[in-house]
């Protein structure tokens, strides 16, 4: 591994070896990894939609049920698809901000390779019903010691080269290193302290705690320390404000990790709680505010590059959502809108558009980026990735849309003390468009691969491959 030669006595620039620099077939690997887990999870979820329409083809079996299915969709979506594409992303960012090789390049291999026995023995564990009773913390308890030493390792191979930097930091490893340390006391917070150590009331608090904590303690920050690293250089521009980066990045750290028991309003758990839940959550959406703000200010003048650049537009429009479901957040914490919308399908459309709406879609922006520069020629058809954009997009906004109000509906059907099965036949026909809203996002993803595809054939290919460029 070559390191970067400082030629401080001469006063030269110092020489960087790039192809030396980051370990590009890992990117590539982690990347095709997550995609393969992003289909896992559609299946899940395909299969849930169908058993709410009564269209399930494949009842009778317990290991295809869609209620152990339903928590490998969640499960597929945060530690197979978004973890490996966050891994890969950070291999590609990190050498490139600190100018230093992670620590250890076998150890990157061997970080690889656990993680996905980790996300393959969990959908193993919760096939056979071995899942633990904690959302999001299903994984079972057998697992769990693997995946809390996978993330420690995760940690010490990036934070490496972060320390040994020297001079101001970018912001984006500011999120990246508290992130590291913020997964890893967030995985065992809500892996461990139910399971072992508390129960009734205490282990609901800290469940809710740990659902939301792992969106915004663990994807929050690795994914907007990325949008700070590939949005100015895909507009070839600095950051609008590094001072307003810095505010959401303190911000998120104060506020975020006291709001996860907004899940749990109107419970026995203590009121103070659930009113600090609320005022930090709605603090929060301040703070996301100077976020889209900075990005947005980022933009101004380039803002043509949302037409011509389709990594940019998939980011931007991921920040729009980003937007609109923190404000929806803001609104649906408070008591008010929790006596009509609790447990209906608002909660659903709104974890659907964070999870997919907005970190999802970034994550396709940047593989739309890094694809053709990891393959080492263009896409095969700029024409497939706009379909993948386009069905990607209306998708998840028709699936945000429809059940937002069949969320509505359920609520107003229950607080009139109607019969339960009114409010199944009055949604029913929401659950049937949200399951061609589905089909949309999952065809999208379908023409992403064979544009994939093909665009990996046409590499193999020298006298057909074109150099690599922003699509």
């Amino acid at each position: 591994m070559t390191e970067a030669k400082a030629h401080s006595s001469t006063g030269e620039l110092p020489t960087i070896d790039p192809a030396n620099l980051v370990e590009e077939r890992l990117v590539l690997w982690y990347f095709l990894a997550g995609l393969g887990y992003l289909f896992v999870s559609f299946a899940g979820g395909l299969l849930m939609a169908l058993q709410l329409v009564s269209w399930n083809p494949l009842q009778g079996s317990e290991y295809l049920s869609p209620g152990r299915w339903r928590m490998i969709h969640t499960n597929a979506v945060a530690y197979g698809f978004l973890a490996n594409c966050f891994l890969a992303s950070l291999h590609w960012s990190i050498p490139r901000l600190t100018l230093k090789p992670v620590l250890n390049r076998a150890l990157s291999y061997f970080i690889f390779f656990a993680w996905q026995v980790v996300v393959l023995a969990t959908a193993g564990g919760i096939l056979m019903g071995q899942a633990q009773g904690v959302e999001w913390g299903e994984t079972p308890w057998w697992i769990d010691p693997l995946a809390l030493a996978g993330l420690a390792l995760v940690a010490i191979n990036f934070m490496a080269p972060i320390i040994q930097m020297k001079g101001p930091m970018y912001v984006s490893l500011w999120y990246y290193m508290a992130a590291f340390v913020w997964t890893f006391l967030t995985y065992a917070m809500g892996n461990f302290v139910p399971q072992y150590f508390v129960s009734g009331t205490s282990a609901g608090a800290v469940g809710g705690l740990f659902i939301h904590d792992l969106v915004g303690l663990f994807v929050t920050p690795l994914a907007t320390g990325m949008m700070y690293y590939f949005v100015p250089i895909m507009l070839k521009k600095p950051v609008w404000s590094h001072g307003l980066s810095l505010v959401g990045f303190w911000g998120l750290a104060f506020f975020y990790p006291l709001q996860g028991i907004h899940h749990f309003l109107f419970t026995p758990i203590p009121d103070f709680l659930e009113y600090g839940a609320i005022v930090s959550t709605i603090a929060v959406e301040f703070v996301v505010m100077t976020v889209v703000i900075n990005f947005f200010g980022t933009l101004w003048g380039s803002g043509r590059a949302i037409v011509t650049n389709l990594p940019i537009r998939w980011f931007y429009t991921g920040m729009v959502l980003y937007f609109v479901t923190c404000a929806q957040c803001a609104l649906q914490v408070t008591q008010t809108f929790q006596k009509l919308i609790h447990f209906s399908d608002w909660v659903v459309g709104h974890a659907h558009l964070v999870m997919f709406g907005v970190f999802s879609i970034w994550f396709f922006g940047i593989m739309t980026y890094l694809m053709p520069r990891l393959l080492r020629t263009s896409w095969y058809s700029r024409n497939l990735c706009e379909w993948h954009y386009w069905l990607s997009a209306v998708g998840i906004f028709v699936m945000f849309l429809d059940l937002t109000l069949a969320g509505l509906f359920e609520g107003y059907y229950w607080v009139s003390l109607r019969p339960w099965q009114d409010s199944v036949d009055g949604v029913i026909g929401f659950w049937i468009v949200r399951l061609f809203a589905g089909l949309a996002m999952i065809a999208g993803q379908v023409v992403f691969l064979f544009n994939l595809w093909m665009t990996w054939r046409k590499s193999k290919n020298p006298a057909a491959a074109t150099p690599a460029y922003a699509t």
